[in-house]
């Protein structure tokens, strides 16, 4: 933490200082020209945004002016304007549960999260429902490529895949710094600092030091008692340090070192447990008195060392070493008096009253301690042949790849009276509560071509893994549909892929594309011991681009489909995150997505700019079969064929407008999200599929939330901002899981000054 700290204020110092001259017209990604641009717009999955008229298949790019607008640092806000992604947002944007194309939004377990090209869930094989996200507000900017990702990126690639962008070193001495001041005492400062220096002979060295923090005091009060009277104490607050270093040495032959090393802590008085529907309908940010023990405190921290050469202009060959270790426990509310928590939600009675701090009971607070580490390297080869009419650039990797999972649980009980007064604590043995451990490696391999024929670009590929991973657990065995199997021991097995994209561009104006791939999620070591097969799915897409010859009107259009087998879902929920894994069975998915951008200023030869866009997603996720699972405990229970996947809005819309001068500009957006079922069952009322009241169930309402925001510019290098998120203060369910009701972000006013020098 001191360490961290440390780095956070000189990155304020020196952006305060202004230690720096006015920075070059663009420092963003892939801004050089010539080889050395060439080589770093390798290392994203899309580059520069203008390759995506070449690319066979749908991809977005969420620019760091897109992230800065409305002044966003909650990613699922952010990927409302990119069509065929869903995203639930249940902790102010901590923990996001995303889907890409309607696969399982569970903690974003089906997508592949990276940042600058290197896997960021904290154990991607062994544990990919993990509670670490990067941090949206200290982005320059993302990448989302969802059909076509399924070749180069994995192990989870029936989704699709985002990479989040960081702040790169500077071309040239920049400085940047700030500071918002929100609703809910909310505090943010980012800051950064850095340059790029000719030391001769010797090449250029370039530095980059970063800091972000944020802190809140939370949307939602809890219940007092006697001996907790601060109901505001709902809060959380973040820190992020980061510092790169880089070398592009004076030889023949292009090359650059880039070493990065980041951290990022989170002390978040946050819980599982939400409300009633009752009591949602009272008060949607109330906490119940029985949460105010719950804290989760995690920290990361990530390395890697990234070394790019060029040996002629047909070859670059691109190697990254990386390593991140990520440690949580989240402390919180488990049971009430025995009786499991999404029950006594919908029951009245002594537990319930004992929930707000009303009856004597036992209160269950269990330590979900977890320890993971990820290491590997990685490296990618791009050789480039052909003829005038007929050009190839094969694209080579292999990845090596290790990481694992350490279970260390307990659970204390907590003695209360009938006044809500805590009498005595009795605590728990320490693994008591889950001793696991689960470990993969991985070897993956990966042959892409793409071949540029006059207007045709075909990307042809495959991809695969082999798997040896490591289940330990003291207990020694496993509950499953098959019976009680031994779950300590080690498995192996191999997953594939493959697929082909096309893109044909009829004119400087319109391209089509289209593609069909493959891809799979593999079940984690304990879902192997299980019994579990690896999930797969068969998707096609096909659409078509447009951008007029003024660049003031862009189009897309696609239509996309997936098939999904042995779909891997989280059985056994309870709320705790810590049941096994099933499968579920076959799921098909369609839809239809569209986004549209025009600029009326610009079509128009306005001096202000006048933006506005359209993104819309329709989709339907069906069960093609009846699901295996008659455990109440899961939302995948009792499903039956036709019924609607948990989660997947069937209509999703976003759209706004602005206008821009200079000197000042002013933005509103609107979101609409559709209802959606939060079990499998599409139930309308909270009742499992056994017919007892279990608050995860039931039906959530569509919502369409308002965000305005508008900025004025006292000179160049100072801009003063402010906004409203959720003008209208729409009260509305984001999810029922983990336990019960919880709401969305009420409305919140903020305001803050940025500088760039």
């Amino acid at each position: 933490m001191k360490r961290q700290n440390r780095l956070l204020r000189d990155a304020i110092t020196l952006a305060a200082l202004g230690l720096a001259l006015p920075a070059a017209a663009s420092d963003e990604h892939s801004a050089e020209a010539g080889k050395e641009g060439a080589v770093l717009d390798k290392i994203m999955v899309i580059g520069n945004p203008a390759n995506i008229d070449k690319i066979p298949g749908s991809a977005q790019v969420v620019t760091r002016e897109d992230i800065r607008q409305q002044n966003y640092d909650d990613v699922s806000r952010v990927l409302r304007k990119v069509p065929g992604v869903y995203s639930r947002s249940e902790y102010g944007g901590l923990f996001p549960s995303i889907s890409i194309r309607g696969v399982d939004t569970s903690r974003s377990s089906k997508v592949t999260i990276m940042e600058d090209g290197v896997m960021m869930s904290p154990a991607p094989y062994s544990a990919p429902a993990a509670y670490y996200i990067p941090t949206t507000g200290r982005m320059s900017g993302l990448e989302i490529l969802k059909g076509s990702s399924q070749i180069k990126y994995g192990p989870h690639t029936t989704g699709g895949v985002i990479n989040y962008l960081s702040t790169p070193i500077p071309t040239k001495e920049k400085a940047y710094l700030k500071s918002t001041f929100g609703s809910f005492n909310e505090l943010r400062t980012h800051a950064y600092a850095g340059t790029t220096v000719d030391a001769g002979n010797a090449g250029q060295f370039g530095v980059l030091v970063e800091g972000y923090q944020r802190k809140s005091d939370g949307f939602r009060q809890i219940d007092k008692t006697p001996e907790s009277r601060k109901g505001d104490d709902a809060g959380f607050s973040r820190e992020d340090a980061m510092i790169k270093l880089s070398w592009e040495p004076n030889s023949a032959i292009y090359q650059r070192l880039e070493l990065k090393y980041g951290t990022s802590d989170l002390d978040a008085n946050e819980t599982y447990l939400g409300l009633s529907q009752a009591d949602f309908d009272a008060d949607p940010t109330r906490r119940y008195a029985a949460s105010r023990f719950d804290n989760m405190n995690s920290a990361q921290d990530q390395t890697s060392l990234r070394w790019s050469i060029s040996p002629n202009d047909d070859v670059d060959v691109i190697t990254t070493l990386y390593q991140t270790n990520f440690k949580r426990n989240w402390y919180k509310l488990n049971k009430i008096n025995g009786d499991k928590i999404a029950a006594v939600l919908e029951t009245p009675g002594v537990s319930q009253n004992c929930m707000k701090g009303t009856a004597a009971c036992d209160l269950k607070i269990k330590a979900n301690n977890r320890k993971y580490n990820t290491q590997g390297v990685e490296s990618v080869g791009y050789f480039r042949f052909g003829s005038g009419d007929v050009k190839h650039e094969v694209m080579a990797g292999l990845r090596l790849h290790k990481d694992y999972i350490r279970r260390f649980q307990w659970e204390d009980t907590y003695a209360q009276a009938d006044n809500g007064t805590i009498t005595g604590v009795t605590p728990g043995t320490p693994g008591g509560a889950g001793d696991r451990y689960q470990e993969t490696k991985a070897l993956a391999l990966f042959v892409q071509d793409t071949i540029e024929a006059g207007a045709w670009t075909i990307v042809p590929g495959v991809r695969y893994e082999s798997l040896d991973q490591i289940s330990e657990d003291p207990k020694g065995t496993l509950q499953s549909a098959g019976g009680t199997k031994n779950r300590d021991g080690e498995n192996s097995f191999n997953v594939s892929a493959y697929g082909v994209g096309a893109a044909y561009q009829f004119n400087e104006q319109w391209t089509g594309f289209g593609g069909l791939h493959t891809g799979y999620s593999t079940p984690s070591p304990r879902g192997t011991r299980g019994g579990l097969d690896p999930e797969t799915s068969t998707a096609f897409e096909i659409g078509a681009r447009y951008t007029n010859a003024s660049q003031a009107f862009a189009a897309e259009s696609t239509f996309f489909s997936t098939a999904f087998k042995d779909l891997i879902v989280i059985d056994n929920v309870g709320g705790t995150g810590t049941g096994n894994d099933e499968n579920f069975g076959e799921v098909g998915v369609l839809g239809l997505e569209l986004a549209l951008q025009y600029d009326a200023g610009l079509a128009n030869g306005w001096r202000v700019s006048n933006p506005y866009f359209l993104s819309m997603t329709y989709t339907n996720a069906e069960q093609q079969n009846d699901s295996k699972s008659t455990d109440a405990e899961s939302i995948f229970s009792y499903g039956k064929k036709g019924n609607k996947v948990p989660y997947i809005p069937e209509l999703a819309l976003s759209l706004g407008t602005g206008i821009e001068t200079k000197k000042w500009g002013s933005f509103i957006s609107g979101n609409y999200v559709g209802e959606t079922y939060a079990s499998a069952s599409n139930v309308k009322n909270q009742i499992n599929g056994e017919g007892e009241p279990d608050s995860r169930y039931g039906i959530i309402d569509g919502y369409f939330i308002v965000d305005i925001s508008a900025f004025y510019r006292i000179n160049d290098a100072v801009k003063l901002f402010g906004g409203v998120q959720n003008v209208l203060d729409k009260e509305y369910v984001v999810s029922r899981q983990p336990y019960g009701a919880r709401g969305g972000l009420p409305q919140f006013v903020y305001a803050g000054i940025e500088m760039e020098m």
